[in-house]
């Protein structure tokens, strides 16, 4: 671990969120990141690539800097730092990619930096994606160690998942917490499976909302339920033409709004999900040689 200056915080979450396997449409990344953004958290601390990537798998980037030159740009484990005032708690954001190697080593720095400067617990964010749909809220599970929180997530439906399975670096930091008792926090949002890849501002949205609750972090999110918004809108335009995919996501409508958004049976025969994707991309690409044509 490289520490530039420990900085000097009080009970602080630390708040992380993994690209990759654990974070459909980028949800959880994005709202860490939004994190960072909206309180303009500060760098302080690193983790060395070379510990636990094979860079095989995570490739570093090259950009061409000055004009000329080539620079390589590895993946980067890095920690950032907010001063907050009362009563919103301190916080240390930490987004990253899914580690290759070593994950009960990394799960020990984490939780060793953690440890270091006094945090109250960890928060890790996640997305999967299920067969939730884009026109409903966003479905939650999570639980915390933490009875507050843990009611706060009841009051909201917010249950425990009953999954079992192979598993990311989320559900390995959560064992190493318990075996640490270090007091935790993990929260996942849903993605509708008929996106795909696609970015999901919706998603990011519905885990900051809940975060923001059961953290009282005082967040101002109206920026990014202006983009959940739009996003809805864009998704519902661009599949407007294709009669197939309206009537499964109708059918995914009705089922959400029959049995609740917490209770999520499998999900009905999709048409392939690049056809919804295609559409999609076709739409946001017509848009925007409109624009450019205006």
């Amino acid at each position: 671990m490289e520490i530039d200056r420990a900085p000097d915080l009080d009970a602080p979450n630390l708040i992380a969120a993994f690209e990759g396997w654990n974070d459909a449409g980028q949800a959880a990344t994005t709202a860490v990141r939004y994190l960072i953004d909206t309180w303009h958290a500060k760098a302080f601390a690193r983790l060395d690539p070379e510990e636990y990537f094979s860079f095989t798998d995570t490739r570093p980037t090259v950009r061409i800097v000055d004009g000329q030159s080539r620079e390589v740009r590895w993946p980067r484990i890095e920690f950032y730092w907010r001063k907050n005032a009362d009563p919103v708690a301190d916080a240390i954001l930490m987004p990253a990619p899914e580690p290759n190697l070593k994950w009960r080593t990394f799960c020990g720095e984490v939780i060793e930096l953690a440890r270091s400067l006094g945090a109250r617990r960890i928060v890790t964010l996640g997305a999967l994606v299920t067969d939730a749909v884009h026109t409903r809220p966003v479905p939650l599970t999570g639980f915390a160690t933490d009875d507050a929180v843990q009611q706060k997530f009841a009051a909201r439906q917010i249950t425990r998942s009953s999954y079992e399975g192979p598993t990311g670096i989320v559900g390995v930091l959560h064992d190493a917490c318990r075996k640490a008792e270090m007091p935790a926090v993990s929260l996942w949002g849903s993605s509708p499976y008929y996106l795909g890849a696609t970015p999901n501002p919706k998603t990011a949205l519905g885990l900051l909302d809940a975060l923001d609750d059961a953290l009282t972090l005082g967040l101002n999110l109206e920026e990014m339920r202006a983009v959940a918004g739009e996003f809805t809108e864009q998704v519902s335009r661009a599949v407007r033409e294709n009669a197939e995919i309206q009537e499964q996501i109708r059918v995914l409508e009705e089922r959400y709004d029959e049995r609740g958004e917490q209770q999520r049976a499998p999900a009905p025969e999709f048409p392939p999900t690049g056809a919804i994707i295609a559409d999609l991309e076709n739409f946001l690409r017509k848009q925007r040689e409109d624009e450019s044509g205006a």
